[in-house]
């Protein structure tokens, strides 16, 4: 009778093993990077936004937020979490 169960749930932890190893894992894997690379922004670094948005981090506000130069005379607070890419980071000073 057991033996006879556990063949019935076989496929099912198997399922769940794969979809774990494919799906889940990477997702975590990719959200730790992109937490990395925003703890990471520094003064300087050109930056696209989720919105699609290219400028130059001018000030790093807090803990939430950035403020992001656009273009001349044009600055936006810009949360964090929605820079999607670090396009060129600045060299620490020496």
């Amino acid at each position: 009778m057991d033996g006879n169960a556990l063949a019935q749930f076989l496929p099912l932890i198997l399922i769940f093993a794969i979809m774990y190893f494919l799906l889940i894992r990477p997702q975590q894997k990719k959200v730790k990077e992109h937490q990395a690379m925003v703890e990471a922004l520094r003064r300087g670094d050109q930056v696209v936004t989720a919105g699609g948005l290219i400028g130059k981090v001018v000030k790093v506000k807090d803990d939430n937020e950035v403020e992001v130069e656009l273009s001349e005379g044009v600055k936006v607070r810009v949360v964090k979490s929605t820079i999607a890419q670090v396009l060129n980071k600045t060299e620490p000073a020496s």
